[in-house]
């Protein structure tokens, strides 16, 4: 029986709560199955930071190197804002883990549940035409990587600047990726740039329409990112796959998961060429609800039905847990943020356990 090696990384905040809820799941998972899950948990971001004076261990990027895939909570903490910029979690951290391991495309499902579609912000009648959108991010390039970055000058000259740059071969690599989903969804993708005020926008569409050319099976359209914020709140249901570079990606994203209810329901997938995966929540550490036993472990449960999918090639065990997560919902079972009276409100680590349960 061949052994999968999980790095947990549970991280600040609710970090702690989320992950341990999925840990929960996945060991149901290796039960019923018959897999064999060998999870081992190391430090990372401020709870890092407290111990060894830095965010990403050498001990913790060690464990990682040796494992079959990164199961992460969040980072980030207010405490940590008395450091320097870069030796904040989130870029001492979460991009170097990123870019260590080459995690070029992030994916970010954005689909309601049809038991939460009160716990949209939208007009039922738009939520009920469906929503179901893979957001696939380019997330080791643009502003957050490139060079030059910094701050010079003084007085009213000194002036912060980060280079957003995308070489052909990074946009032509995600592109593909996003077409091949594509063409096993509803075969539509949508390419959202700033092509009309941008450089980088002009090469990112240019390559995008060079790798269409081998998906012809695929209906492609190009939308301005300004343009693609105000449909996803208009008419969300037009789309199916949606292109994004990194910071263009991470802003539509937050703004898909909420219009399907909470930060609390959407996973993400981060996976390099080789389908090494760092799986994680799509929300923050949220330092205020830490220890209250209040937090949504969904997301990150569901994290874990894309680790098992694409890092392990586990199909069957990954539908398990999706449809566990179904079953909880169906049942009425909520944690606080997508509570509605009748229903029957849990905390994290309950939900985690029913959720289990049911698999």
């Amino acid at each position: 029986m061949p052994t999968y090696k999980i790095a947990v990384l549970p991280g600040d905040g609710i970090g702690k709560e989320i992950t341990s809820a999925a840990v929960g799941v996945l060991k149901a998972i290796g039960e019923k199955y018959n897999k064999n899950f060998e999870m081992k948990e190391a430090p990372v971001g401020w709870e890092a930071y407290k111990l060894h004076k830095t965010c990403l261990p050498n001990e913790t990027l060690s464990l990682c190197k040796k494992s079959d895939a990164i199961l992460l909570g969040a980072v980030g903490h207010p405490d940590a804002d008395k450091l320097a910029p870069e030796e904040r979690p989130e870029r001492a951290a979460l991009l170097p883990l990123r870019k260590k391991f080459d995690l070029f495309a992030n994916l970010r499902p954005a689909k309601v549940f049809p038991e939460l579609i009160d716990s949209s912000p939208l007009k039922r009648t738009i939520v009920e035409q469906g929503i179901d959108i893979l957001i696939v991010r380019e997330l080791t390039g643009d502003v957050y990587f490139g060079e030059p970055k910094g701050i010079s000058g003084k007085g009213d000259a000194e002036a912060g600047f980060d280079n957003m740059k995308y070489s052909r071969g990074e946009v032509k690599r995600i592109a593909k990726v996003a077409f091949e989903f594509a063409q096993k969804r509803r075969k539509k993708l949508t390419s959202i740039d700033k092509a009309n005020v941008l450089s980088c926008g002009v090469l990112w569409r240019k390559v995008v329409e060079e790798v269409a050319v081998n998906y012809k099976d695929v209906q492609v359209e190009h939308y301005y990112v300004d343009n693609a914020a105000m449909q996803l709140v208009k008419n969300p249901g037009q789309f199916d796959v949606m292109l994004c570079g990194n910071m263009f990606g991470d802003i539509l994203s937050d703004e898909a998961s909420t219009i399907c209810g909470s930060l609390g329901m959407l996973p993400s997938a981060s996976i390099n060429e080789k389908k090494f995966g760092l799986f994680e929540p799509i929300h923050g550490s949220a330092p205020k609800y830490e220890g209250k036993n209040i937090a949504n472990p969904i997301a990150t449960i569901m994290s874990t039905s894309m680790m098992l999918e694409y890092s392990f090639g586990l199909k069957n065990e990954a539908k398990a847990v999706e449809n566990a997560v179904k079953k909880a919902l169906q049942q009425g079972y909520r944690t606080k943020d997508i509570y509605t009276e009748g229903t029957k409100l849990l905390g994290t680590k309950e939900m985690g356990n029913k959720i289990a349960e049911l698999v």
